[in-house]
């Protein structure tokens, strides 16, 4: 027992606020982590302290919380839950101020732009493939010899450092969001549209609102993701009135991002009603663009319409969707994504071993964005809870993925 311990009574408070969120008793909630009923309200008055590492990822994973976000001050959490080191690196660089670093001690007079260019888009070639563990090192070195170039690069070559410099930091918030540190993908989100105000770019400023769309999303910060969203998309509609197709393609993606949020909140009417925007978009382009690396066109429309139906607990409409889908022009990320959301369809429609197989399909495509996906834990823990918990594949993917899945069914 812990006694009178304030750690673990703002512990207990997270963990019964979460539990309420999601709709769960105390008993479901107790089941579903293998404990008592009493353990768990112990838990949430905050007589007993969590002390297993094991056990806090378990209850994080449950209520579908970062583990960082529901137990950070716990000790346990503080001594055992590392980062992958290249996100350390990262997110130590997004700590610091390069511009003051570089006032003090002023950059070397010449940056090679041209590699620079080219090593940006190598670095968006990495986040489509969810290839994180070679993406991350590479944005920590790129993205100082950026900042260094938009302060001694002059007239367009400056601008010209400045957009890459804004893109950079777009691959940075796209892939730290992916890998749940969404605190560093907000900064680099946020100094992605610094940087792009800078220079006087309204699609890049409006592509950084769309990458904190998706950090809002992730951390269930709905109305802000939505504002964001409806903002950008108010401020892009004269370029595409003008035809801009860059701009098509990125309104097209916060429309796409809105009809998500409408279905998390079981608003089906709008939803459908933002899915048809964004098709209507994607028609005016058609297939074959990837402007500001949204791969937005008619496929992802239609690959957004599963997420959105899965959403709204129509399996079966998403299923068939999914199914007319041809994801053979789509990057590793998008196809993976898919089968994320086949999967939670399956679920819905009590088919766990098609939804062990989608899973796997989807590992084999983007294994890191994979094991490391807050809906796929989620997934787990709820295939734990079917006849598939003694499956050898799906036993050994949780391993992969972190977890260590309970031979006795959930009562």
């Amino acid at each position: 027992m812990s006694g009178d311990d304030p750690g673990a009574r703002a512990l207990g408070r997270r963990v019964a606020f979460y539990r309420s969120q999601r709709g769960l008793s105390q008993r479901d909630f107790a089941a579903m982590i293998d404990r008592s009923e009493t353990w768990v309200s112990q838990v949430e008055r905050g007589a007993r302290r969590i002390d297993r590492m094991t056990v806090l990822r378990r209850v994080a994973d449950v209520l579908g919380v970062p583990l960082g976000e529901l137990a950070a001050d716990t000790p346990v959490v503080a001594a055992v839950h590392q980062r992958p080191e290249p996100a350390v690196a990262l997110r130590m660089l997004l700590s610091s101020s390069l511009a003051l670093g570089l006032a003090v001690q002023p950059p070397e007079p010449q940056v090679d732009l041209e590699l620079a260019h080219a090593e940006v888009a190598r670095a968006w070639e990495l986040a489509h493939a969810a290839d994180y563990d070679r993406l991350l090192p590479l944005l920590a070195e790129l993205i100082p010899r950026l900042e260094a170039a938009t302060r001694t690069a002059k007239g367009a070559a400056r601008r010209s450092a400045g957009a890459s410099l804004a893109r950079a930091y777009h691959a940075t918030a796209a892939a730290l969001a992916k890998l749940g540190e969404s605190d560093a993908a907000w900064v680099a989100a946020d100094r992605a549209i610094g940087v792009a105000d800078h220079v006087g770019d309204r699609l890049l400023m409006a592509e950084g609102a769309f990458r904190l769309v998706l950090v809002f999303q992730a951390d269930r910060r709905h109305d802000q993701a939505e504002h964001t969203a409806m903002t950008a998309v108010d401020a892009l509609a004269p370029l595409v009135a003008a035809g801009d197709p860059a701009a098509v393609s990125v309104q097209g993606v916060l429309w796409l991002q809105a009809a998500l949020i409408s279905a998390r909140r079981n608003d089906a009417d709008a939803a459908h009603q933002r899915l048809a925007q964004a098709r209507q978009l994607a028609g005016r382009l058609g297939e074959g663009r990837n402007d500001h690396d949204t791969e937005f066109g008619l496929t992802n429309v239609a690959i957004q319409e599963v997420a959105v139906l899965v959403e709204l607990g129509d399996a079966g409409s998403a299923l068939r969707a999914a199914a007319r889908i041809d994801t053979d022009g789509m990057s590793p990320e998008r196809q993976a994504r898919l089968l994320i959301d086949v999967a939670r369809a399956h679920m819905q429609r009590h088919h766990p071993e098609q939804a062990v197989r989608a899973l796997i399909d989807a590992e084999e495509l983007t294994p890191e964005q994979v094991r490391r996906h807050r809906l796929v834990r989620s997934l787990l823990l709820d295939l734990a809870r079917t006849p598939m918990r003694t499956d050898p594949a799906l036993r050994e993917l949780a391993a992969r993925c972190g977890l260590t899945l309970s031979h006795r069914p959930a009562l």
